[in-house]
C-alpha cells in the first residue's frame, strides 16, 4: 500500500486538479456543486490526502470539462492515432496505475496518451471483498466490462449479477453500482467507460 501511495504522490493528481480548477476560476464550492462531492473531500484530494477511485476522478474531470487523462500524463497527445505499448502500462510505471481506495480494485489506464477522448479503457484487478465493504459508485455515461479472469459480482441496490470468465456487461453508469471479487483468485477485467 505504501508503494501505491508513493506512486500516487508522484502523479501529483491533486495538484493538477487544483491548478486546473483555479485556472478556470472555479472554487471548491463550484466543483462540489457540479460533482455532488463534499468540499472537504475535494480539498483532501487536492492536498494528496485521499486517492480517489475512477468514479470520483470522472466526476471531477467532467466538472472541470477536461479528459481524465490529464490527471495521468504531462504529455497527453492530440494525435488522431496513439499507441500505448504493453511495457508502458506495466504496474511498475507510476504514471499508469492508481488504486481505488476503499473501492476494492486497482486499475491501469490503457489509453493514457490519447487526449480529448470520450471513452476511457482500463485494465482492472478486483479485490476479494465482502459486499458491505464495497461502496456503490455512480458517474455520468456508460460502462462496459469484459471479465478476463476469475469470478466477479456486479450489484446495484436492486440487482446482483455474478459474472464468470468470458462474460461481459454493459450498463448506464449513472445507476449506483459496485463490483467485488468472489471465489479464490482476484478477478481481472477490461473496462471501458464512456463519458459524454
Amino acid at each position: 500500500m505504501e508503494k501505491i501511495q508513493s506512486k500516487l504522490k508522484a502523479l501529483a493528481i491533486g495538484a493538477k486538479i487544483r491548478h486546473i480548477r483555479q485556472s478556470k476560476g472555479l472554487t471548491l464550492e463550484n466543483v462540489s456543486a457540479r460533482t455532488g462531492l463534499s468540499k472537504g473531500l475535494i480539498s483532501r484530494i487536492e492536498n494528496e490526502q485521499v486517492s480517489p477511485p475512477i468514479a470520483t476522478l470522472l466526476k471531477i474531470a467532467s466538472a472541470l470539462t477536461i479528459d481524465i487523462a490529464h490527471f495521468f500524463s504531462d504529455q497527453a497527445s492530440a494525435h488522431r492515432v496513439t499507441v500505448v505499448r504493453g511495457h508502458e502500462v506495466s504496474p511498475s510505471r507510476s504514471s499508469m496505475i492508481l488504486e481505488g481506495k476503499d473501492a476494492g480494485y486497482a486499475y491501469e489506464l490503457l489509453a493514457f496518451k490519447k487526449d480529448d477522448k470520450h471513452m476511457e479503457p482500463f485494465l482492472v484487478k478486483f479485490d476479494i471483498r465482502k459486499r458491505e465493504e464495497i461502496p456503490l459508485q455512480q458517474h455520468r455515461g456508460e460502462e462496459f466490462l469484459h471479465l478476463m479472469e476469475g469470478r466477479l459480482e456486479f450489484f446495484t441496490k436492486d440487482e446482483t449479477i455474478v459474472l464468470e470468465e468470458g462474460d461481459s456487461i454493459y450498463f448506464d453508469s449513472g445507476v449506483p453500482h459496485g463490483y467485488r471479487g468472489i471465489g479464490k483468485e482476484s478477478p481481472k477485467a477490461l473496462v471501458v467507460v464512456y463519458s459524454p
